[in-house]
This record gives C-alpha cells, sequence and structure tokens, in this order.
C-alpha cells in the first residue's frame, strides 16, 4: 500500500505505514530474548500433565489429537479468524465469485431508488434517440442480389457493410455517452454500499460530475485503442486483395483480436480507478494493469460470466417483447410468407421498452461486479479493507474517515 493513492470516494488513502489504532498482527517476540527467560531444569518431553483435584490420581499423558481450537471457528469458540467486518453488501476480506456477484445484487437491492433513476433515466433517453433515429436518420438498407455476378455481388457485400457501420455508428455514439453517466454515477453508488452508508441520485451526481471529463476520455480511448489495433492486424492483407491476402488478414485479424482482449482485461479496472482515486486518464490505466497483474485469467473469467448472466437476462426479458412487437405490427404473418418485415412505431416502441427494463437490470449488475473487482484487488494486494472498515467507522480499527470527496 506504500505507492498507491487513496480510496477517495468515501474512504482515505491508503496508509504509508501503520496507523495509530489499527489492529495489526502482533510481531514475533525475539527468540534470544524469549529463550532466556526459561529455566535451564525442564521436564522431560511429553511427561508434563495439567493439574489434578486433590486425592485424583495421576492424569496419563494427552494422547495426540487434532490441532488446538479445530472446528472451533464457527460456534464462537476458541480459535480460528473472526468473522470479517460487513458494513455494506460485501464482507471486508478477499471476496470469492459468488460474493461479488451478490454484492451487486445487494447493491441494486438496497440502493434500487437510486440505481433505478439513473439506469432508467438514461435507458428512456437513449431508447427514444434510438427509435428516431432510425425511423428518420437512418439509409434503407441495401439490397444484396442473389443473381448478382462475383464482382458485383462482392460491391454489394462492401456497400452493406458502409450502409451496416453508418447504420450502428449513431446508437453506439448515444450508448457511449449513456454509458459515460451511469458508469459514473453508479461507481459512487457502488462505493458508498460497500461502506454500508446511504446515497442519493443528487449526492451521486455531485461526487462524480467532477471525473465525467477524463471518464469521457477514458471511455473513448479503449474502443478507438481497440479499432486501431485490428485496423494493424487486418489491413495488410486487405490491401493484398487475392487469396493469400484474405488468408493474411484472417491471421492477423485473429492476433490482433487476442491482444485487444488481453489489454481490455488488462485495463478493466481503469474506470474505478479513475473515479475513485480521482486519476488521470494514463494513471488509471497503470493502476488497472498493476491491480491486474498476475489475474489476469481470474478477472477474465468473473467478467465473462457476467457477461454471460446479464446476456441470459437481457434475453429473457426481450425475447417476449420481441414477439409481442412482431405481433402487434404483423411482422409474423410477413415472415412466414417469406417476405422482408417493415417495421412501424408498435414494433420500435414495445421493443424499445424491452429493451429499457433489460439495460435497467443488467447494467447495474455489470457496473457493480467491475467496481467490486477493483475492491477485492486492492484488498488482496494492498490490504483495503482496514481502510474500508475504519472509513465505515467499524469499532477496533480507529477513527471514522471523514467523507469528503477526495480524502
Amino acid at each position: 500500500m506504500n505507492d498507491s493513492p487513496g480510496w477517495a470516494s468515501p474512504g482515505s488513502a491508503p496508509s504509508d505505514g501503520q496507523r495509530p489504532g489499527v489492529p495489526r498482527p502482533a510481531e514475533p517476540a525475539d527468540q534470544n530474548d524469549g529463550a532466556s527467560k526459561w529455566s535451564k531444569a525442564q521436564p522431560p518431553a511429553g511427561q508434563w500433565s495439567p493439574p489434578s483435584a486433590p486425592g485424583a490420581g495421576p492424569t496419563p499423558p494427552q494422547q495426540p489429537g487434532p490441532a488446538w481450537g479445530a472446528g472451533r471457528g464457527q460456534g464462537g469458540g476458541w480459535g480460528g479468524p473472526p468473522p470479517a467486518a460487513k458494513p455494506g453488501v460485501i464482507p471486508l476480506r478477499p471476496l470469492g465469485v459468488g460474493e461479488i456477484l451478490d454484492g451487486a445484487v445487494s447493491t441494486l437491492r438496497a440502493h434500487w431508488r437510486t440505481v433505478l433513476g439513473i439506469t432508467v433515466t438514461v435507458a428512456v433517453i437513449t431508447q427514444v434517440c434510438d427509435i428516431l433515429i432510425q425511423r428518420y436518420l437512418l439509409p434503407e438498407p441495401v439490397r444484396v442480389d442473389p443473381n448478382a455476378t462475383p464482382s458485383e455481388a462482392l460491391n454489394q457485400s462492401v456497400d452493406a457493410m458502409q450502409s451496416t457501420m453508418v447504420s450502428a455508428s449513431p446508437g453506439l455514439v448515444i450508448t457511449l455517452i449513456g454509458t459515460l453517466f451511469t458508469t459514473a454515477v453508479l461507481t459512487i453508488v457502488i462505493s458508498r454500499s460497500v461502506l454500508g452508508r446511504p446515497v442519493t441520485l443528487s449526492d451521486a451526481w455531485r461526487e462524480s460530475k467532477p471525473q465525467l471529463p477524463r471518464l469521457l476520455g477514458l471511455t473513448l480511448l479503449l474502443p478507438l485503442m481497440a479499432i486501431a489495433i485490428m485496423t494493424v492486424g487486418i489491413l495488410p492483407g486487405a490491401l493484398l486483395g487475392s487469396a493469400a491476402g484474405v488468408g493474411l488478414s484472417l491471421l492477423g485479424g485473429t492476433a490482433a483480436f487476442v491482444v485487444v482482449l488481453w489489454l481490455m482485461i488488462r485495463f478493466s479496472l481503469a474506470s474505478p480507478a479513475l473515479m475513485l482515486e480521482r486519476q488521470s486518464i494514463m494513471k488509471s490505466l497503470s493502476r488497472s494493469a498493476k491491480l491486474v497483474s498476475g489475474t489476469w485469467w481470474r478477472i477474465f473469467g468473473i467478467l465473462l460470466l457476467t457477461m454471460l448472466l446479464t446476456f441470459i437476462v437481457s434475453m429473457i426479458i426481450a425475447v417476449p417483447f420481441g414477439l409481442i412487437a412482431y405481433a402487434a405490427d404483423d411482422g409474423l404473418g410477413q415472415l412466414f410468407s417469406g417476405e422482408t418485415p417493415e417495421f412501424g412505431w408498435p414494433f420500435l416502441i414495445i421493443t424499445g421498452i424491452g429493451a429499457v427494463i433489460a439495460t435497467s437490470i443488467t447494467y447495474p449488475i455489470s457496473a457493480g461486479v467491475t467496481v467490486l473487482l477493483y475492491v477485492d484487488q486492492r484488498i488482496r494486494r494492498e490490504a483495503l479493507d482496514l481502510e474500508l472498515a475504519r472509513a465505515a467507522g467499524v469499532p477496533g480499527y480507529g477513527r471514522p474517515a471523514d467523507d469528503t470527496p477526495g480524502s
């Protein structure tokens, strides 16, 4: 913890040494000093027995058995570590996968007014803008002629790809802006829930607002980095334009994808580091790389599991709304007749409602897992649990820290 920045919101900076009032394991006694206190005359090994009652016979030597205190930690007896403090949604100790997921869900339950206030608002605005763009601004999709010559089919495929990218760009920009606000606010909400403290939407917004420009830069930098790496991997083969070029593009694209995946996991904790430690963009990337180092596969597995779970929840919500939207817009009849469905307002509105519900439920869980992974890594590497316990006012950990952003 000597070179680590602080737990800025809420809490305090990690200490550079022992803090007064914070319990630490006792240092072992000096062996030479301890040995001088023993008498030179010692009883034979294995012959000592505890004192017995008057008149009782000698007690037989103790038989070998389980270690002292084994199995007593759960029932409050002797031995075993004490239970970890849990002022909020997680116990203040290294977390398991189930505890991280449970902490994210518990945050949604404990602060549902604040969480749903931001996610529903952002999701509704995002979906309304997306519906209006799809209805009025997007060009008609390029139709591919099945009887076209190979050269014409290639040109049509390129045109279709360009049309798809143009169509997807406004939605991606809107989603990026929505993600920016929800990430900023939810990070503060989750950090408060770790300490068991109440938080309102206005409080979370006031604390997160100063970091929005840097968070925007980080949010833009990561996808641009991924696009640049993928371009470098695919472009040489695309310039060749032959069968060998296609193979080279596939090989280069695969290698570039592996590099992008490695970097995205390595920098996956940059957002909470930027928000909670008040870091710059580059320092937050460096902090994330330091925290992820040595545990890449574990973090990759947890994020992959979270993505799979949120995808399943989204599909459970989206499929019924999609079927209702098809039926309301007479899309099922066109689909069964082999025609290309042309969707109107009913389809867009109903699917938009389903998307709002799915986003409002799944995004807080994803954001919660990311922030709790950051907390877990700092507990494992920097003993942040002691700082959090002190900030939460847990007895025996010193005076609670001042809950001022950046303290």
